[in-house]
């Protein structure tokens, strides 16, 4: 029988292969991008309940999961999109073309209400499509692209609108066909308790699923963190950049196609003026979630978590009493705060490697 020799020993001066040594459940936590804002989230969380009684109640939860919902739609593929290393400032006009799009479409056609909401989603896939395509096809930045095509679809919404319409907003129609079906896809209530949950808190979550699924166990997820970290190095290894990019704009632009069915199915009507502005509170929720300006780091449910934040303060805010004019402030504070706890968060995970 032959006995197998025991392995001989490093010597003293033998460095360990770094791929062989075991990660401590603590270094992975710090390693991971939405820490700094759970850390976060849960300060918020205290000190509402502390100072407002009502923001625990059941019902008021309920309400700060529905704007939150609201924001995470968006702050979701807005998230990837920048750990692509790219923005979106047109985010936020684009909900409200998506609902314009769809309102005007039935209503001029007296088509089945959901003719109007697919030919949106083309519509909407399309101005995501032309982002994409611009950006990897020209040398300007994502934020000049973008904030052309914000201009153009603010003009648009209004010209289009009024052209149509003969005023700022849309006509209803409630009255037509599909209409109840759809605004139970995009804008019912779901009981659960006898409290009313809002059906944007699924879509939320859905996309919070998704999303994470790509980047953590798609190959596709690979390539997003590969050309936010390098778009040179990325095509070197065979990462089809443009592909890619445009994908990542696609999956904004389908954010807003569902932002914007769900606004034109709770009020009916759109008016062509909103969303100008939201595009950086999205942006906002995913830094506060962990993701950085630069690309190649962040998170899915680190952008979720920040979208949380901005909804219990914005409903904090209201729950305690508060005058609601400070709310920007706030908002300032914490995306301040945030960005220096994810500094903290990555300067300690990398010091513990």
């Amino acid at each position: 029988m032959t006995a197998t020799a025991p392995a001989p020993a490093p010597s003293p001066g033998t460095k360990s292969d770094e791929r062989l040594l075991k990660t401590s459940p603590l270094k992975k936590l710090l390693g991971r991008p939405e820490l700094g804002s759970v850390v976060g989230a849960v300060a918020v969380f205290v000190f509402f309940a502390i100072v407002a009684d009502s923001f625990v109640q059941a019902t008021s939860l309920a309400t700060v999961l529905y704007a939150a919902s609201t924001i995470g739609i968006m702050a979701v593929p807005v998230a990837l999109l920048m750990i692509g290393g790219e923005f979106d400032l047109s985010a936020g006009v684009m909900v409200t073309t998506s609902a314009l799009v769809s309102s005007m479409f039935s209503y001029q056609m007296t088509a089945n209400v959901w003719v109007g909401v697919l030919v949106s989603l083309l519509v909407t896939l399309a101005v995501g499509v032309f982002n994409g395509v611009m950006l990897t096809r020209t040398d300007p930045p994502s934020f000049i692209i973008t904030l052309g095509t914000f201009l153009m679809l603010t003009g648009m919404n209004l010209g289009f609108t009024k052209l149509i319409s003969g005023t700022v907003s849309t006509k209803s129609i409630a009255d037509m066909e599909g209409f109840s079906s759809a605004k139970s896809v995009f804008a019912s209530t779901i009981t659960v308790g006898g409290v009313d949950f809002k059906i944007t808190i699924v879509w939320w979550l859905a996309l919070i699923a998704v999303a994470t699924w790509i980047l953590l166990r798609t190959r596709v997820g690979n390539w997003i963190f590969a050309v936010g970290g390098g778009e040179d190095a990325a095509r070197a290894v065979g990462v089809p950049v443009a592909a890619t990019k445009i994908g990542l704009y696609m999956g904004v632009a389908f954010g807003a196609w569902v932002s914007g069915q769900h606004l034109l199915f709770s009020y009916d009507v759109v008016q062509s003026g909103e969303g100008v502005g939201n595009e950086l509170i999205y942006i906002i929720a995913a830094v506060i979630g962990g993701c950085l300006i630069t690309g190649g780091y962040g998170s899915a449910v680190g952008a979720a978590v920040g979208a949380l934040i901005f909804g219990m303060v914005s409903k904090g805010i209201v729950f305690a009493e508060w005058n609601p004019d400070w709310f920007k402030f706030f908002l300032g504070v914490m995306l301040l705060l945030a960005t220096l706890l994810n500094h903290w968060v990555r300067k300690r995970a990398e010091a513990t490697k």
